[in-house]
């Protein structure tokens, strides 16, 4: 599952090469879960665990979708474990702002508008950062065009809570450093490389290798 903040496309190079190994893999797509207002994690919640329904599953989420795989491991009643990628923990009961960064939470306030509107992700960080983590043009530009409006109170609203399924963790860049460490500190195994995170969308090779090492583990 791709983060709320972003689109599918993230998982458009990493989802045939699993498919590829003979996975069943089915990318949830929660672009649509914005539109009708708050609560918003439910939707998600509800999107992923019906892509799981009626089989066992490992829930795979990339950042921001790190805080809804336990939620929807409970409601995914087949799921059978979870493999974050660069992505953050579950925080049950509590909302996203309150985990960031202080300065983190300090720019979004005050990238809102006047009706609590975000805008999107890609726009955040500037054109030259996107373009240095995704040289590619093309590539960027429909990562760009999938990336919603988000509305601020996506990060104030609490997240449900989950169910504990066995886990594992793969580190693609430094701002994901304690996670990791914590998901290590849980025991869980944990991959950490040398890489960045929308590696997904520039070197799905090697994020494949690295899931499809998860996947082996859980299993």
């Amino acid at each position: 599952m791709h983060s709320p903040l972003v689109g599918p496309a993230t998982w458009a190079g990493v989802a045939p090469l699993l498919s590829g190994r003979g996975y069943d893999v089915r990318v949830a797509d929660l672009s649509g879960t914005m539109t009708d207002g708050p609560p918003y994690s439910p939707r998600q919640v509800e999107a992923i665990a019906g892509c799981a329904a009626g089989r066992p599953a490992i829930l795979i989420g990339h950042s921001g979708a790190g805080a809804l795989l336990a939620p929807a491991g409970l409601a995914a009643d087949q799921a059978i474990g979870y493999v974050f990628l660069d992505a953050g923990l579950p925080v049950p009961g509590r909302n996203q702002m309150s985990t960031m960064p202080p300065e983190l939470a300090s720019q979004l306030r005050g990238l809102a508008d006047e009706d609590g509107w975000l805008p999107p992700w890609s726009q955040w960080w500037g054109d030259d950062a996107l373009a240095e983590l995704i040289p590619d043009a093309d590539t960027r530009r429909r990562f760009a065009a999938e990336c919603p409006k988000l509305p601020l109170a996506l990060f104030t609203e609490r997240h449900q809570e989950g169910r504990d399924l066995p886990s594992a963790y793969i580190r693609l860049s430094e701002a994901y450093a304690d996670p990791a460490a914590q998901a290590a500190d849980n025991g869980w195994p944990v991959i950490e490389l040398a890489s960045h995170h929308l590696a997904p969308l520039t070197d799905p090779a090697t994020v494949t290798e690295a899931i499809t090492a998860m996947i082996g583990q859980l299993q």
